[in-house]
């Protein structure tokens, strides 16, 4: 298998693992983000912040990958591209780190305070805000750029994230001002295009990896 095949595999199964474990993270973390006080469930928020932290190494992983790659379309746009998923890495693991926090106060302190605990859970929900929401809004549109305009993927797939990282960034503005809740229906509802980019590129690039017939340089420098 060439560099370039393992490079094209290794970032369609970060993809795929960040679309996994922020799935698992967000299903483990219910209970008590309903209710601080949920009796019991310490280990499933635990085995949520692990999936979290894998999520973490993904989002890290698949900057990482693609960035020798994707630098020759465009080499400040590439790197704009890690930074940001650098940003959302970090503000993902602020939002665990709050969760865990609830564990901590609720096992050693016997369910100290509330309004504490509620303190926490509302950082954690801020942090799902910036950071899988409006930074990943902006990465994804300027990754789905580099590969629109390169060929590396289909453009069918590269539109997805064209659409898709604009459109989470507005629900995400509007969730700001309170016009629907994150987790509503509208919310997952504007959310499915960036899904199905991060998943169709992922399958793409394990299935068929980048696309031969890709110039090297198609973006003004």
């Amino acid at each position: 298998m060439s560099s370039t095949r393992t490079t094209a595999v290794t970032a369609g199964v970060f993809f795929l693992i960040t679309e996994i474990t922020a799935i698992a993270g967000m299903a483990l973390y219910q209970p008590i983000l309903a209710d601080p006080n949920h009796p019991g469930g310490d280990g499933r928020v635990l085995l949520g912040g692990l999936f979290e932290l894998l999520l973490v190494a993904a989002v890290i992983g698949s900057a990482v990958t693609l960035y020798p790659v994707v630098k020759r379309q465009n080499h400040g746009l590439a790197l704009g591209y890690v930074c940001a998923r650098l940003l959302e890495a970090a503000i993902i693991v602020v939002g665990t780190i709050s969760v865990l926090s609830v564990v901590t106060l609720r096992q050693d302190m016997a369910g100290a305070d509330n309004v504490v605990s509620k303190a926490l859970l509302a950082i954690h929900e801020w942090a799902f805000l910036l950071g899988p929401n409006f930074v990943l809004g902006a990465n994804s549109l300027m990754l789905a750029a580099l590969m629109y305009r390169s060929r590396l993927v289909p453009r069918a797939i590269a539109v997805l994230g064209l659409i898709g990282g604009p459109l989470i960034c507005v629900s995400a503005t509007a969730v700001l001002f309170g016009l629907y809740e994150q987790l509503s229906p509208v919310g997952a509802l504007a959310a499915l295009p960036v899904f199905a980019w991060e998943v169709s590129l992922a399958l793409y690039l394990i299935i068929k990896g980048f696309r031969r017939a890709a110039p090297t340089a198609t973006l003004p420098h």
